[in-house]
């Protein structure tokens, strides 16, 4: 149950439209609903301001669909990370309005445009690092960020960076995606006034060692104002990146 429908049964109640037993009954899948092979957070959106985020490997189609039709029954939208065509599938036969995002591997459902204002930019260095760029594109926006991209602007061409400061500079929050060395935060960092979330990928040669050079680069920014997510976590960094831009943009 999200805050408006809660907000619209206690206003029911209020105005003697709704009974307690009624209350109670809606009620009563709160904090959570067992569904055997689940215990799904009813209550995070009350919490959080964001439904509970499925996350699809090793989930069978059928176990990401029972979750995705319990979220969405609260009234919730819906963001399922790391899914493939298969739960989609499932998913879509839950609710027709869901949309899979191919390059994100995600699935989303949003049930009303959510508007604020400030802008995420999520930039990265080259088109192997696309899946996670998309990934906390994707869930900076379902959370209802604004977000405008810069891809592609890897240092070894540092120009192509360098010709997207006027899109850096009005940021709130840059999310920095990038493998190999993972030098791209840094050069970012020092652009820009904004916190930038710097993401190493595993994208690389034998001795990025699946991501953990870029990690320990990025780990040592001599840029102010970096802070680093895990290898590969383009949500976790979207997710921040729309909590920070929450934050610091008036009127969101």
């Amino acid at each position: 149950m999200n805050r408006e429908k809660l907000r619209t049964l206690l206003t029911r109640i209020q105005r003697g439209k709704a009974s307690v037993e009624e209350a109670l009954r809606a009620l009563a899948s709160l904090p959570f609903r067992d569904l055997g092979f689940a215990r799904v957070d009813n209550h995070r959106a009350l919490r959080t301001g964001f439904p509970e985020v499925i996350f699809c490997p090793g989930k069978t189609p059928a176990a990401v669909a029972g979750i995705a039709r319990e979220i969405l029954s609260g009234g919730n939208d819906l963001l399922a990370t790391r899914a493939d065509r298969k739960q989609f599938a499932a998913v879509k036969k839950v609710d027709r309005r869901a949309e899979w995002h191919e390059t994100a591997r995600a699935i989303t459902l949003r049930r009303k445009p959510r508007k604020g204002s400030g802008l995420v930019v999520v930039c990265c260095a080259g088109t192997s690092d696309l899946p996670v760029a998309e990934e906390a594109r994707i869930t900076a926006e379902i959370l209802g960020a604004r977000v405008e991209r810069l891809y592609d602007v890897g240092v070894a061409g540092i120009h192509r960076v360098l010709a997207g400061r006027d899109l850096l500079a009005r940021a709130c929050v840059v999310v920095a995606v990038a493998g190999m060395e993972g030098a791209l935060p840094s050069v970012v960092g020092g652009l820009v006034s904004c916190p930038v979330i710097a993401v190493p990928t595993s994208v690389g040669y034998g001795a990025s060692f699946g991501g953990l050079a870029a990690l320990l680069a990025m780990l040592n920014s001599c840029a102010a104002g970096v802070t680093v997510v895990n290898i590969d976590n383009g949500f976790g960094a979207g997710y921040a990146a729309a909590l920070i831009n929450r934050t610091g943009a008036p009127g969101f």
